[in-house]
């Protein structure tokens, strides 16, 4: 787990992660499932399956319960520093992920430190401006903050690799810190064991409802082909959720999913110096 992701390229042609790779590559797999290195397995995704047409580098999105259902937070931590038109990208690629969900026209957020237009570093703010390109083909609400994220006052939430993985990361420890003082409560004394007993129904669906092993599974989005990662220290439960997660993009088909928003919404244009960048619209110069 402590090797870079350049020795699983150079010097490992034959790891488990590369044979299972080029078999999904190869039509003899619909699937990867894998608790491995992750950005082993991200540098080997891009190598062997080659990314979409229009994204740069592929994000590993994952859903957080809200309280208004779910919302797919991207990137978990593939790409730590990320420039406007990959968060742009991640933006396009977590609307189709959400759709295949069964969300229709789903909300898409940037997570920032304020709502406001003036908040925030410039990678985000210039990613605001091509999100806002985009107009009606992508419903971008503008910036929301970490506590919007658990209001669900989006369906999709975009950042960079940095913060998804501080964020997703956060949110697990807090959940099992809130459940395990909970329990504690109800057995510290017999008044509590008490109350306890006559809520155990409503406690035992509050923790199923935010078991982090239930949410377990994050997508590779933008690659050519399903490819989930499961957290490096699921159980059992977690890792099934993980597979669970897999058939599900399988039966959505979620590359070709994103392979037709990407098209829709990618639409390059020229600058000044004839660069192309990601933005979702043309100007001329």
């Amino acid at each position: 787990m402590d090797e870079r992701p350049s020795q699983a390229l150079r010097s490992k042609p034959q790891s488990s992660m590369r044979v299972a790779l080029e078999l999904l590559r190869d039509g003899q797999a619909h699937a990867l499932v894998s608790a491995g290195n992750t950005g082993a397995l991200m540098a080997l995704a891009r190598q062997v399956l080659k990314t979409l047409p229009g994204i740069d580098r592929p994000a590993m999105a994952t859903l957080l319960p809200t309280s208004r259902g779910a919302c797919l937070l991207l990137d978990l931590g593939a790409n730590v520093d990320c420039e406007p038109e990959q968060l742009y990208q991640f933006a396009v690629m977590g609307a189709a992920a959400a759709q295949s969900l069964g969300v229709d026209n789903p909300r898409v957020a940037l997570l920032n430190v304020g709502i406001e237009d003036v908040k925030g570093n410039q990678q985000v703010k210039a990613a605001a401006q091509l999100l806002q390109q985009a107009g009606e083909s992508l419903n971008y609400r503008g910036f929301i903050e970490g506590d919007g994220l658990y209001r669900g006052e989006a369906d999709v939430a975009v950042c960079d690799g940095f913060v998804g993985n501080v964020v997703l990361k956060s949110s697990e420890g807090l959940a099992e810190m809130v459940m395990a003082r909970v329990q504690g409560l109800f057995t510290s004394s017999w008044r509590g064991r008490l109350v306890g007993a006559l809520a155990l129904p409503l406690l035992r669906r509050l923790r199923d409802d935010f078991r982090p092993a239930r949410y377990n599974g994050a997508s590779f989005l933008g690659v050519q082909g399903v490819v989930v990662k499961s957290h490096g220290s699921a159980g059992e439960e977690g890792f099934k959720a993980a597979i669970r997660r897999a058939a599900l993009d399988i039966e959505h088909d979620l590359p070709g999913l994103l392979r037709i928003r990407l098209d829709q919404l990618m639409r390059p244009h020229t600058t000044a110096g004839g660069d192309v960048t990601a933005s979702g619209g043309t100007s001329s110069n």
